[in-house]
């Protein structure tokens, strides 16, 4: 089974851990543009609303570059990579300051045509 990269989306510096993207995007890897939608949609966590962002994305990017219809597209990769690190320090007791470490991530998720099999 071949498949041709259509069209593909990025996120930059979403401010969310890498760890927590990749868990959302491992579920949605290798199906049908329709049922990634849905799932996405019903999905409880934070990172799935951005990542339907993306997905959309990438969707109107294939339609409008392309001249594919929606349905026809399936995500053949989706990727989290890590971003640059958000430094903060958090004051404590006695003087002290406790390093935060507010991680962000790139996503990437590239669309391509199903292959009609008849």
């Amino acid at each position: 089974m071949t498949t041709k990269i259509v069209s593909k989306a990025v996120g930059r510096y979403i401010r969310t851990s890498p760890s927590k993207v990749r868990r959302v995007l491992d579920q949605i890897r290798d199906k049908d543009y329709l049922e990634s939608i849905l799932i996405l949609t019903f999905m409880p966590y934070k990172s799935s609303r951005i990542i339907l962002e993306i997905l959309k994305s990438a969707a109107a990017n294939a339609e409008n570059n392309s001249g594919l219809s929606k349905k026809d597209l399936t995500i053949s990769k989706a990727y989290a990579d890590k971003g640059p690190v958000l430094k903060r320090f958090r004051p404590r007791a006695q003087g002290r300051g406790y390093r935060i470490k507010k991680a962000t991530s790139h996503i990437v998720i590239e669309v391509s045509e199903k292959n009609k099999v008849k």
